[in-house]
């Protein structure tokens, strides 16, 4: 079980890790942007493509990752990156091209929102969603992910965001510190932090249980220079990721080691759960766009009011450095 010791360890070693690699320059050169590298299951299937070699089998020396909070800011990161490519949150992406950015969307990335959860304190007589109405409901950040689904998942069940008291408490720990604590009613989670914190906390509402959990968080990204230019480097990014993804599914176990040593969290017990947890819900995309999923994001962007018109996919996705198979039309 990790404790909060631990997860906040984990941050600090992620931030160290961004630190080390953007000092070097040698280093810098080669590596790519993802999104929560360091912290969530994003970066798996990297990690497993790092780790068998994968990168150098299709001709792209990728030799680490750069980490991001999320948002504007691994765009940045993709943008001075060594390599221009990176997986980066969806709205991020359409926030940055709509600005005016010279990005294109080149594949995509996870898309499910199945693994999270609304949490409370254990013993609360909380166990749905409806019964939330009065209460302290806490999430990460304005204008995040989870502010998006925990409006989304109101409107989903009759009720609007003037019967909660939403809350903004900051990352995965400090959600649950404010649960814990008193300090709010029910707070955002999911199923890895949950796990390993049964004896605190317990359930209120899956999201997957009140809503569709078709959401496309994240998309690969690069300059539409870098797509002109060098194709091939994108191309062989890519087909990495998707080889890491599919060794990932046919050796969960294996692929959840590689990730906690990347990752440097001794917990791979709990990885190797949470690995088979996500893969039982479609967690990652093999790089094919789902963009009824992307849609739905959009829906989350415009219900927070990020976004007031909905975009053109076909000005912002190039399809061409997919597969045949995986080139999914609008």
């Amino acid at each position: 079980m990790i404790s909060m010791t631990m997860m906040r360890r984990m941050v600090l070693l992620a931030g160290l890790a961004t630190a080390v690699l953007a000092g070097s320059g040698a280093v810098e050169a080669e590596t790519i942007t993802v999104t929560h590298w360091g912290g969530q299951f994003y970066g798996a299937p990297y990690a497993v493509a790092m780790d068998k070699g994968y990168f150098k089998q299709h001709g792209v020396d990728v030799t680490g990752f750069l980490t991001a909070p999320g948002g504007g800011t691994a765009v940045r990161n993709t943008l001075a990156g060594g390599i221009p490519f990176g997986e980066v949150s969806l709205a991020a992406a359409v926030q940055a091209i709509n600005a005016g950015e010279k990005i294109v969307i080149v594949s995509g990335g996870v898309q499910s929102t199945g693994d999270q959860l609304w949490v409370a304190k254990a013993g609360s007589p909380l166990t749905g969603i409806k019964e939330l109405a009065g209460k302290r409901v806490a999430f990460t950040a304005p204008n995040s992910v989870s502010n998006m689904i925990i409006l989304m998942a109101l409107k989903a069940n009759g009720m609007t965001r003037d019967q909660v008291k939403l809350v903004p408490a900051g990352d995965l720990g400090a959600n649950l510190s404010a649960v814990t604590s008193g300090a709010v009613d029910a707070g955002f989670s999911d199923t890895l932090v949950y796990s390993q914190r049964k004896d605190l906390v317990q359930p209120v509402f899956y999201v997957k249980d009140v809503m569709s959990p078709q959401m496309m968080q994240t998309v690969c990204i690069t300059t539409t220079d870098f797509a002109k230019e060098h194709g091939d480097i994108v191309r062989g990014i890519i087909a990495a990721r998707k080889q890491g993804l599919d060794y990932l599914a046919a050796h969960s176990e294996e692929a959840a080691d590689i990730l906690a040593k990347a990752y440097n969290n001794p917990d791979a017990a709990a990885f190797r759960l949470h690995m088979k947890d996500l893969l039982g819900i479609n967690y990652w995309s093999d790089g094919r766009l789902d963009y009824t999923a992307m849609d739905r994001m959009i829906e989350g962007l415009q219900i927070t009011g990020q976004l007031k018109q909905a975009p053109d996919w076909t000005k912002m996705v190039d399809l061409q450095f997919l597969p045949p198979e995986q080139r999914t039309a609008r």
